[in-house]
């Protein structure tokens, strides 16, 4: 079947949770037989990736304007074609999924978290947000929530039932350590923070909890973020020479960092399931989460809660706590990911939807 995702910056993943996804579902897609185009921003070299067409549309570079100018004009552009089905990301996309509908498209739309609580958008982005969230509930053909804290808020807020699917992980340890060499860092001596640095990921505070503990070992803080230059710049402004802040790292790099940490910090406090900590935890890292129900739901009893109150202190104790427990933690973490959150799992199911819209398509004609 043909099958085109729209609403992320494009494949390969250079940026977030989404593009990871795209990246992973669409390449999946077409080992199984698909035929999958990806609307890209961000250009790579080439007009294809593992035999996912990519194609590449202009946007508006700015913080609310990025996400649906690109989107407008990958929908209008789509709609000179004919797909099998639609599968669109991000909720304030929503407003876009009625134009192939009208054409017998049949669109999917994964609605992410709940947007509108990001600290970096203004009164109107969150009204914005508000609205896309009831728009999708009626306009896609099928929602998709990618954690049960999400769905049973629409199921709730709305009365719409959405279909939930996960996000995925790879399993087990990279031998490689390039990149830890490169940051002056050791295998097992460093804790580990990835994340968009964005005010709601909570870079400032797991970087000032650190600071307050008394160890040997460093703390890398890895990732960006196009719109947070000032943010950026409160979570870099540390003396500390334990903290290691390199920017973004992607690719094998990214698994190295993974595989190798002490433990792995995940402090984000919006959002539904995030890709960075299911992949932290596929690696084996002893895992540290801020306790939300979306990340509690994620850990399932597999690593350490902490508050904005008490990480310091999570820390202190998971310095002090022997070998074999940390080994414990980080051997249910790897369990918890292969028994949850499979790409192939997750691949499987949304084959499945897209088949079912498309072949509901097919019966109505």
């Amino acid at each position: 079947m043909r099958f085109a995702i729209l609403g992320t910056r494009g494949i390969p993943a250079r940026y977030g949770g989404f593009e990871t996804f795209a990246e992973e579902l669409s390449t999946r897609l077409v080992q199984r037989g698909h035929q999958v185009t990806v609307y890209c921003r961000e250009r790579y070299s080439e007009a294809s990736y593992c035999g996912v067409k990519l194609q590449y549309l202009p946007t508006i570079h700015h913080k609310y304007f990025d996400t649906i100018a690109h989107t407008c004009l990958s929908t209008l552009h789509l709609l000179g074609s004919r797909y099998d089905a639609l599968l669109y990301c991000n909720a304030a996309n929503a407003v876009f999924t009625w134009m192939p509908r009208v054409l017998r498209m049949p669109v999917a739309l994964n609605v992410d978290g709940l947007e509108r609580h990001r600290k970096k958008w203004n009164s109107l982005a969150k009204t914005w947000y508000r609205l896309s969230e009831w728009l999708a509930t009626w306009m896609p053909n099928a929602v998709v929530t990618d954690a049960q804290a999400i769905a049973q808020y629409y199921s709730e807020t709305y009365h719409r039932d959405s279909v939930m699917i996960p996000y995925g992980a790879e399993l087990g340890p990279v031998a490689t350590e390039e990149v830890l060499q490169k940051l002056g860092l050791e295998r097992k001596k460093y804790f580990l923070y990835v994340s968009r640095m964005e005010p709601e990921n909570n870079g400032l505070l797991v970087r000032e909890s650190f600071e307050r503990v008394a160890t040997d070992l460093k703390l890398a803080l890895i990732g960006d973020a196009p719109y947070a230059a000032d943010y950026i710049a409160q979570v870099r402004d540390t003396r500390d020479p334990r903290v290691v802040i390199p920017g973004a790292v992607y690719g094998q790099g990214y698994r190295e960092l993974g595989a190798h940490c002490f433990a792995y910090i995940h402090a984000t406090e919006v959002g539904g399931t995030h890709p960075a900590l299911i992949e932290a935890m596929g690696r084996g890292a002893l895992t540290l989460y801020l306790d939300t129900p979306e990340n509690a739901e994620v850990a399932g009893g597999a690593g350490l809660p902490f508050t904005r109150e008490n990480l310091s202190q999570v820390i202190e104790s998971v310095l002090a706590s022997g070998e074999e427990e940390r080994e414990s933690w980080r051997a249910r973490a790897i369990e918890r990911v292969r028994s949850r959150y499979s790409w192939e799992a997750v691949t499987d199911a949304y084959e499945k939807l897209l088949k079912g819209l498309a072949g509901k398509k097919c019966a109505v004609g």
